[in-house]
């Protein structure tokens, strides 16, 4: 995943110490009801697509531009699926951030999925029944994407 310039910006001052932030993840579904899919060029892995917003952007118009930007896929946001805090990453490079993630539910409304920029090795769409390794956070958010369920959130607090 590029990093936003902001981010850099915040890492000159703030070293690699934790850094709260906003991220949203796009289930695409085709007409087909398959899935879209990336695998990312900093893992190998197939994964959903994600991003963060940028200051003052909206989640669900982060989402749809997330989606074009690594897909070229155009895409209308139809629902939230999930909020959930996630627990903190340790990047490579010593950075720590913890994520705030907001999953949308989208319908693909024009595109070719194609690489689009360096964020992916490869983009597909992928029959729900017939998807790659995905990791549990993918699988869990596909399933919610797909159900009819209110949107899911974590009720346990802490304290």
């Amino acid at each position: 995943m590029a990093t936003p310039e902001f981010i850099r910006t915040l890492r000159a001052s703030a070293g690699h110490q934790l850094l709260w932030l906003p991220g949203v993840t796009a289930i695409v579904f085709d007409d087909a009801g398959r899935v879209l899919l990336g695998r990312r060029s900093d893992t190998g892995e197939w994964s959903v697509i994600g991003g963060i917003p940028e200051p003052g952007e909206q989640p669900a118009a982060c989402a749809v531009r997330e989606v074009h930007e690594e897909t070229a896929v155009h895409c209308v946001v139809e629902r939230v699926v999930l909020v959930q805090a996630l627990g903190p990453v340790t990047y490579g490079n010593g950075d720590v951030c913890q994520y705030m993630d907001t999953t949308f539910r989208c319908r693909a409304t024009g595109g070719e999925a194609r690489v689009n920029d360096d964020e992916s090795l490869e983009v597909g769409w992928y029959a729900v029944d017939a998807l790659p390794d995905l990791d549990d956070f993918a699988l869990f958010r596909i399933k919610q994407a797909m159900s009819d369920a209110p949107t899911w959130f974590d009720p346990m607090t802490s304290g």
